[in-house]
């Protein structure tokens, strides 16, 4: 099992969830951030004045992945997410010891 988060823009994230729901990934959690990497954040005119907005604003899923299906969660999300333009942003996948729902109790890749 694998737990993949990916960090989008916020108007790609319809897009990803109804890719990764076409692939048959049952759930995922969505968390509104903030952050900057390459883009450095950007200036912007409020009433006449310059300000530097140093943290844009995006959209962090994370999803519990059986093994099978971690490449094409990443291909999925790397083509719904991609804009082509800089700030598209990031996947990371890291490996996932044990999983247990809480409801039924079961554990593992059956817990998913």
């Amino acid at each position: 099992m694998k737990m993949v988060t990916a960090i989008i823009k916020p108007f790609k994230l319809d897009e990803v969830r109804e890719a990764l729901s076409d692939i048959g990934v049952q759930g995922i959690t969505v968390t509104e951030v903030k952050g900057f990497g390459r883009q450095k954040g950007h200036t912007e005119l409020y009433r006449g004045a310059e300000y530097v907005v140093d943290f844009l604003p995006k959209v962090k899923l994370e999803a519990a992945i059986a093994e099978d299906l971690v490449e094409r969660v990443i291909e999925v999300i790397e083509t719904a997410a991609r804009t082509g333009k800089i700030g598209d942003g990031k996947i990371f996948v890291s490996p996932l010891e044990q999983v247990v729902r809480i409801r039924t109790g079961e554990n593992g890749p059956e817990a998913l």
